[in-house]
């Protein structure tokens, strides 16, 4: 059997890490098999459908590197197909047209809640008469189409993930709506329709779908096929084993993409979400990955989503970057910061940037800040900072290192080249060499901490700012 696999996102709000953890699992599951990955978008919600969700989610899938080959599928150009099944079903008697109102519904609920039982429609227009029909429509009511659900049965399948499951129909909350009144499919319904026509031989999502498993075998079966293998892969809970939500920072793969986690290391952390491979390994591409994914390492307990170990990954993907793969990367976070990339010395002035902050970042968010001192002019200062350089001696200090580095006319600017320069102003001003040291990360950088201080300076005098910067502190603590 041919393995095909779909990732069915609704447009109804941005891709979320949750969605995109299940398009992981699809895609590694599909390159296993050698299969095929579908993409189909589940926008018959009218109302909450928007075309700037469905932007966003292909986007975002697209960010990642998660091809499909067949896609994206829209359900609501397929409305027609679904109109035609419900049809049919009205036709087999296997459904019918159900005129409840709204407070009909409501009162129901309400009378069962008074007796201490659980929600669910009573079936009460399951065998109405023509003339009870033709009377309802006389009173201007517009019928739901409702699915026939026997009781009691059993439905049970054997979960790829979770093993045998057996669910009760007494427990589905009587027949299932699967048409609005006006004529648009609910989602049971359409999944299953757009399954059988796509041939999706594996269904694989989150256990928040269980629930909707028997109902679907169910239609599966009045029309007349075998439902494909399910497998629903466990849920993403924040730290604290609640569910992951805003309040726990980023929830949407754009989020992720804006706080600056690279594709690569964000997919091979989704995949780690419940799954690892036999070897160990905790970093790997989806590539090698795809060759050792199965359902058996799948962990059925819920996923608990780490911060510390995404960062982690993120900042060794980060290290493995060549210089220039890294500024490519972090020229859109230096142009958002507003740095202007047009005035630096050359290419390589930039790559040796990025060389000197990457083992600093975890995030490619945190290259403005860590490096701002490179871009901006005039500098700005830390109070720290400004506190350093109104110690006693540290003016005169930076005084001399500016005079030092005017008269040493250096043929090429370098941490070798400008360390004896630093001992020599040490030794010539009686001063240790941490108090300089110190003192002229703050004169330089306009902080107390940041990357490596000898690099920092020389890339700051190939600019041409060193000097006028270490010149400038006898007049900054003047004022």
């Amino acid at each position: 059997m041919s393995v095909c696999v779909r990732i069915a996102p609704s447009p109804t709000g941005n891709l979320h890490i949750g969605t995109a953890r299940t398009a992981v699992f699809n895609w590694l599951y599909a390159r296993r098999h050698g299969g095929q990955f579908i993409l189909r978008i589940e926008d018959t919600d009218r109302d909450r459908s928007l075309p700037r969700y469905t932007r966003n989610i292909l986007a975002g899938l697209a960010w990642l590197g998660l091809d499909w080959d067949e896609g994206p599928i829209y359900q609501s150009k397929r409305i027609k197909r679904y109109q035609a099944v419900v049809q049919q079903l009205l036709d087999q008697g296997l459904a019918y047209r159900c005129y409840v109102s709204e407070a009909e519904l409501e009162e129901m609920r309400a009378a069962q809640k008074a007796a201490g039982k659980a929600p669910r429609y009573d079936n009460r227009h399951r065998f109405l008469t023509e003339a009870q029909r033709q009377a309802y429509e006389a009173e201007g009511r517009q019928p739901v189409i409702r699915f026939k659900i026997e009781e009691p049965l059993e439905v049970s399948w054997v979960d790829l993930i979770r093993g045998p499951i057996t669910w009760n129909t007494q427990d589905l909350g009587g027949d299932m709506v699967i048409a609005r009144a006006d004529g648009y499919p609910l989602y049971n319904l359409a999944v299953v329709v757009d399954d059988i026509d796509m041939g999706i031989t594996h269904v694989i999502r989150g256990e928040d779908h269980i629930g909707n498993t028997p109902k679907q075998i169910l239609l599966y079966r009045a029309l007349g096929h075998e439902p494909p293998q399910f497998a629903h892969s466990p849920l993403i809970l924040n730290p604290e084993g609640k569910k992951l939500s805003k309040r726990d920072g980023a929830t949407s793969v754009a989020e992720f993409q804006q706080l600056g986690f690279l594709p690569e290391a964000l997919k091979n952390y989704l995949a780690l979400l419940s799954w690892s491979p036999p070897d160990g390994e905790e970093l790997f591409s989806l590539e090698k990955a795809a060759a050792l994914f199965d359902f058996d390492r799948v962990n059925r307990a819920a996923a608990r989503f780490d911060w510390d170990k995404l960062n982690w990954i993120n900042s060794q993907y980060i290290k493995r970057l060549s210089p220039p793969e890294l500024v490519e990367r972090l020229t859109p976070f230096w142009q958002a910061a507003g740095f202007d990339l047009s005035g630096v010395p050359d290419p390589t002035w930039l790559e040796d940037v990025a060389r000197l902050i990457a083992d600093g970042i975890d995030r490619l968010a945190e290259a403005p800040p860590l490096s701002r001192f490179l871009f901006q002019e005039p500098l700005s200062y830390t109070l720290a900072a400004l506190e350093q350089l109104r110690l006693p001696g540290v003016a005169e200090a930076m005084a001399a290192m500016a005079a030092t580095l005017a008269a040493a006319e250096l043929p090429q600017v370098s941490v070798d080249s400008l360390k004896p320069l630093v001992d020599q102003v040490a030794k010539a001003q009686n001063m240790k060499k941490g108090l300089l040291m110190k003192s002229l990360r703050a004169a330089l950088t306009g902080d107390l901490q940041g990357p490596d201080l000898l690099e920092s300076f020389a890339l700051l005098q190939r600019r041409g700012w060193a000097l006028g910067r270490l010149e400038a502190v006898r007049k900054l603590v003047s004022w």
